[in-house]
């Protein structure tokens, strides 16, 4: 959900603003991604990205075509200028491609914005092995060591993958969906630690994870929990370094021979909830593991991460912290 918006990448590709290396490979990897990720009907996911363009500006016919062929990308022409049938136009698009999840993206678009950028992911995941609502009771979920809450708390008993990190004194455990993806929780041994963990999250250390994960019987309490947030990524673009295609000194002529074009925003929306039946959401380390180390009894009751993210091409489709699930 961090990473840069793959149109915002069809936009750097089309003025070669990429590494010459990359650049070649990048369009039809993210192909590749799209079809893998389509073909997988149980998966239940639905992904894709908008831009909204400025209705005086023309936009070339052949970065529309890549920007749908490589991207699955929409261009949507749109008059700025009226501000209020702008944000109408922007949200009923996104509320039609995430099917009503996400029904108000904007509460007012600037009416001096040129062009956006908006990117969706709807991900409706059916768990493998379901909760059942009739064990799901109200219990303590704890803040801190001072303060807890109560939470509707999932029950299930059964055979989990798990491990526990030594070094970072954690215990993962992995709860499969239908298709082929598969949420990983992380919750840390001792309450208040789980800041520290988000330093070493690397693609490495999950890989290193699940590596040494093994099944056991045991059982499990997961909170009922629904995150709600919007990012604006073009802020976060520019502390990476990408600063002068939000500038008016943009040169974004491979996308449209309107001089003065330049991106107003990128912007990227989640929202997640995990219920009894899965999940609705609309983004060399040497570590020394200890495999069958989680008690017989795992009660996720203290503030944790969660990953979630595609099997075959272990794409992470979302990652959060959950520090009080009684909070959007």
């Amino acid at each position: 959900m961090r990473a840069a918006p793959r149109l915002l990448l069809s936009v750097l590709l089309a003025q070669g603003w990429l590494a010459p290396g990359v650049a070649p490979v990048l369009p039809a990897l993210f192909q590749r991604l799209r079809e893998t990720l389509s073909r997988d009907r149980e998966l239940g996911l639905a992904h894709g990205s908008l831009a909204f363009t400025h209705k005086d500006f023309d936009v070339r016919e052949t970065f529309r075509r890549a920007s749908r062929r490589y991207f699955g990308t929409e261009c949507v022409p749109t008059d700025f200028g009226n501000a209020s049938q702008a944000t109408r136009l922007v949200n009923r698009y996104v509320s039609q491609e995430t099917q009503g999840k996400i029904p108000k993206l904007f509460d007012e678009v600037d009416p001096e914005t040129k062009l956006l950028l908006v990117e969706y992911v709807l991900f409706k995941g059916k768990w493998l092995t379901p909760f059942d609502p009739a064990f799901t009771e109200a219990d303590a979920f704890y803040l801190d060591k001072y303060k807890a809450v109560k939470v509707p708390m999932m029950y299930r008993a059964g055979e989990f993958a798990s491990t526990f990190d030594r070094d970072l004194r954690c215990h993962v455990l992995k709860l499969p969906y239908r298709g082929n993806a598969t949420m990983l929780v992380v919750l840390m041994e001792r309450i208040g630690d789980h800041l520290a963990l988000e330093d070493y999250l690397t693609t490495d250390l999950v890989e290193s994870w699940l590596r040494n994960m093994k099944a056991r019987q045991m059982e499990v309490f997961l909170p009922k929990f629904k995150l709600d947030q919007k990012y604006e990524m073009h802020e976060l673009l520019k502390q990476m370094g990408i600063r002068r295609i939000f500038t008016p000194w943009a040169d974004l002529s491979e996308l449209s021979a309107t001089a003065n074009l330049h991106v107003s925003k990128v912007l990227q929306r989640a929202v997640i909830e995990v219920n009894e039946k899965g999940t609705e959401a609309a983004a060399g380390t040497l570590v020394e593991m200890m495999a069958y180390s989680m008690p017989p009894i795992v009660k996720v009751d203290r503030p944790f991460h969660f990953m979630i993210y595609e099997e075959t091409t272990r794409m992470l489709l979302f990652l959060g912290r959950v520090v009080n699930p009684t909070l959007l």
